[in-house]
């Protein structure tokens, strides 16, 4: 009887089948990595390279843009919380900016040393579109934490070599910052590694938000926050203000109609039931008093330029970034919560132009985390589109087939 080929060994045969032009057969490599491989062949990275494109950059632009990094506040704690636990590890912890740049790789000197016979040395780029499938791009590119392990690599030079990262997110915006990644030897194989990696993001993403009064995540501008589950607020000045519902609707209102709308125009927007000008009129002093004068009167306009959780949301849907539109949106906070007439029709076009992008794209990552959020995991559409682009065995499709099926009997069709 023949004996059943390690994993290790039916990982690097079915990559070795890969190069050759042959797809893996199911079960032979997972679904993530199989993916993986397919993207760095269509991006026309070499599994040959011995190491990556170094990054179009001097020494000193390069320590400029990392000591201005959002992420240098974080390296006390990470270093605290992580580093300081891998000394005497065979392994290192590298965290890159949101393209998979290394910002900094720490560990003992002698890991530091193996590591940069790979190139995984600070300043250099380790995106999936750069070296193909890795901890730290593969992160990036489905936007959650993975581990890759030896020949699942797609580089040929780095398979003797394990990683675990996960993606760091701005508490405020949503928007990917970097990844923190361990790699090494079987220290960053192990399952203790994904996890410490998780917990020391959480404890970053905490501090990041405990300090986001005082960094500025929109160059000086003002920031609208709706969508949380919490109050919305306005952040200006490094201060924070909790907003009543109503005024957060106006403020919203406004900074959609930058041209402004008249005392008729923003009642119609706010009730069905008939507001009158004066009642208006009542709810713009009072913001005013709360916030200031940042409101012009005829027709009634911000005066300050302005963003929001809301036009982000907008942004990640018109770039593609269907994962972070999605965290962004959440359970849509006061937007979904709201009856005001105008917050309800953008609240539908926002929804309608995210969900026809997730759908048309078919991108695997975003439509699971589509149907897996609080808002998506009714969405009969949806559901089938995952079924449709899962490959057949895949346990996911099994899931997302059920569903469908569960939602259009409930649907009566």
């Amino acid at each position: 009887m023949g004996t059943a080929a390690s994993p290790t060994v039916r990982v690097k045969r079915a990559h070795e089948q890969f190069l050759s032009g042959v797809l893996p057969a199911e079960g032979a490599v997972r679904t993530l990595v199989r993916e993986s491989w397919v993207r760095s062949r269509e991006r026309g990275v070499d599994p040959g390279a011995t190491e990556p494109e170094p990054g179009a950059v001097s020494d000193a632009e390069f320590r400029a843009y990392r000591d201005s990094h959002r992420l240098s506040l974080s390296r006390p704690l990470i270093q605290s919380l992580l580093v300081e636990d891998l000394v005497d590890v065979d392994a290192v912890v590298a965290v890159t900016d949101a393209q998979g740049r290394l910002l900094w790789v720490d560990g003992c000197r002698s890991a530091r040393a193996a590591a940069s016979r790979i190139s995984f040395v600070e300043g250099a780029v380790w995106s999936e579109k750069a070296v193909g499938t890795n901890a730290p791009g593969l992160a990036l590119t489905v936007d959650r934490s993975v581990q890759v392990i030896g020949p699942e690599h797609f580089l040929g030079s780095v398979q003797n070599w394990n990683c675990s990262a996960a993606p760091i997110h701005d508490p405020h915006t949503g928007a990917v910052l970097g990844v923190l990644d361990i790699t090494g030897g079987d220290a960053a194989a192990a399952p203790f590694a994904l996890t410490a990696v998780r917990s020391v993001v959480a404890a970053v993403e905490r501090e990041l938000g405990a300090t986001s009064t005082n960094l500025d995540p929109t160059d000086g501008r003002p920031f609208l926050t709706i969508l949380d589950d919490g109050p919305p607020t306005w952040l200006a000045g490094g201060a924070t203000k909790q907003l009543s519902p109503r005024h957060a609707e106006i403020l919203l209102l406004l900074q959609e109609h930058p041209e402004g709308l008249s005392t008729d125009q923003l009642a119609l927007m706010l009730t069905d039931a008939g507001l009158g000008s004066v009642t208006v009129r009542a709810e713009i002093s009072r913001l005013r008093r709360t916030l200031g004068d940042i409101v012009e009167s005829r027709p009634y306009r911000l005066v300050v330029d302005s963003e929001s959780d809301v036009a982000q949301l907008r942004a990640h849907v018109a770039t593609g970034e269907l994962p972070a539109a999605v965290r962004t949106l959440g359970r849509g906070g006061l937007l979904a919560d709201s009856n005001a007439p105008g917050v309800v029709e953008l609240f539908d076009e926002l929804l309608v132009d995210l969900r026809s992008r997730l759908v048309v794209a078919g991108d695997v990552a975003a439509l699971e985390s589509w149907v897996d959020s609080p808002l998506g995991r009714d969405d009969l559409t949806a559901w089938s589109q995952l079924a449709h682009s899962l490959p057949p065995g895949h346990p996911g499709r099994a899931r997302a087939s059920g569903r469908a099926r569960l939602l259009d009997h409930r649907l009566g069709r």
